[in-house]
Formats: C-alpha cells, structure tokens, sequence
C-alpha cells in the first residue's frame, strides 16, 4: 500500500508556505477545512487566481477575481464571488487557490 503524501505546510492563518506545493486535490482538502464544497464556479475562480500569481507572483486582488467573473456573469459576478467565498476573496479564496496571504485585506 503506497504512502499518503504529506500535507502541505501552512502558516498560522492556513495559507499555504509554499505555494508551489498547490494542487487541486490541496484546493479540495482546503476548501473541505472552510466548509466549501467546490463547484464550477469556485473552480473558475481559482483556476484565474493562480494563473494571475503564477503570472504576478501575488494574489489576486478580489477586485480582479470579480473582473473575471463578470466577463460569463455580467453585474452579478460581486456577489457571486461573495457567495462562493463567503468570508471573501482574501479569508477563502486565496487560501483555497493556494496563493500567499493578500497584501491588504481588502473585500472587494
């Protein structure tokens, strides 16, 4: 029987050390600890939050997240993105796309 893989190292607020240790089946066990089952619009969202910190090397600000949301979802992608991550783009999202913890806490 094979070994389980370690979990991931994570800081005092549950943010991934190492981001580069992110994957989806991470994304899963994280969301699972926020009490969020993940659907295709969790998915769309963090699928776009890592692309931006692999391009950026920092996490997206919610208001980007929301840019991207609003391109398939119009005027409702705020607070879409706000019921998907009910304690924000910061406390959730970035946690659960395996980013670092947000330069400012901001909602969005």
């Amino acid at each position: 029987m094979a070994d389980k893989p370690a979990p991931p190292a994570l800081d005092a607020e549950g943010f991934l050390i190492e981001p580069n240790d992110w994957t989806e089946r991470i994304a899963v066990e994280l969301a699972r600890s926020e009490g969020i089952v993940l659907g295709d619009d969790h998915w769309d969202a963090i699928r776009f939050m890592r692309r931006y910190y692999e391009e950026h090397r920092i996490a997206a600000d919610a208001r980007f997240v929301i840019g991207h949301l609003a391109q398939r979802l119009g005027p409702a992608a705020h607070k879409r993105l706000f019921e998907l991550f009910p304690y924000g783009c910061p406390g959730q999202a970035c946690k659960i796309g395996g980013t670092t913890r947000p330069r400012a806490w901001s909602t969005g």
